[in-house]
C-alpha cells in the first residue's frame, strides 16, 4: 500500500485518484499510527518551502517516517514542493530541508523566462526504473524553484526551461520529481505504476 502523506500542502486527492485509476492500493493520512503500515510513501507539496517544513515538523509523524525511510528503506516519492523538501535547503526560505538527498534548490533568475515555469516538458532520462516504458515522455510542471544540474550527483532526469535542470532526483530508496505525475495523463500513470513496482 502507498501512503500519501497529508500535511495540508499537497494535491493529495488528485494523487489518490490517479493511483486508484491504475489499480494501486493507497490511502491519504496524517495519522501517525498508519505510517508503519505503508509499503511506500508519497510526499506531495504545493506552496512555500519554509511553510512545508514547518507543517511537517508539526505533523507528528516525522520520526516514524524517518525510521521507515532511512532505516527500513521503504521507498518515498516527493512531488513538486515535496521533492524540494527532501533536499538540504532552498533559496525560497531559511529553513533546513529534510536533507535526505544531497541537493539544493534555487530560483529561476533569467528575466526572459516567465516564472513560474508552467506547462508540459519532455524529459531527458537517465537509467532508472522510474522511467521504464516512458520513451519521449512529457510531464506537467508548475514551479519557480529548481535543482540545478551542475555539481549534482543525484539527478536521474533533466528537462529544459531556459536552462537544463534536474526534474528527478534519487538517493537510494528516496526519489523526488519536480513535475506532477498526477496531472500528466498517460505518462503520469506509467510513472506511478513504475514507482509502485519498485
Amino acid at each position: 500500500m502507498i501512503v500519501i502523506l497529508d500535511y495540508g500542502m499537497g494535491n493529495v486527492k488528485s494523487i489518490s485518484n490517479m493511483l486508484t485509476k491504475i489499480g494501486v492500493d493507497n490511502t491519504i493520512t496524517s495519522d501517525v499510527s498508519k505510517i508503519n503500515d505503508a509499503d511506500k510513501y508519497i510526499l506531495p507539496g504545493v506552496g512555500s518551502f519554509d511553510e512545508g517544513m514547518s507543517r511537517i515538523y508539526k505533523s507528528g509523524w516525522l520520526v516514524e517516517l524517518q525510521h521507515n525511510v532511512l532505516e527500513l528503506k521503504k521507498p518515498i516519492l516527493g512531488i513538486c514542493l515535496g521533492m524540494q523538501l527532501l533536499t538540504k535547503r532552498s533559496e525560497e526560505g531559511s529553513s533546513a530541508g529534510l536533507s535526505w538527498i544531497n541537493a539544493e534548490v534555487v530560483k529561476f533568475k533569467n528575466s526572459n523566462l516567465m516564472v513560474p515555469h508552467m506547462g508540459w516538458n519532455t524529459i531527458k532520462k537517465a537509467e532508472s526504473s522510474l522511467f521504464d516504458n516512458l520513451t519521449n515522455s512529457r510531464f506537467y510542471f508548475v514551479h519557480s524553484f529548481y535543482v540545478p544540474v551542475s555539481g549534482e550527483k543525484n539527478i536521474i532526469a533533466k528537462t529544459k526551461y531556459g536552462i537544463d535542470f534536474g526534474c528527478a532526483i534519487q538517493n537510494g530508496n528516496i526519489y523526488g520529481v519536480q513535475f506532477h505525475p498526477e496531472k500528466s495523463h498517460k505518462f503520469g500513470m506509467q510513472f506511478l505504476k513504475n514507482f509502485n513496482n519498485i
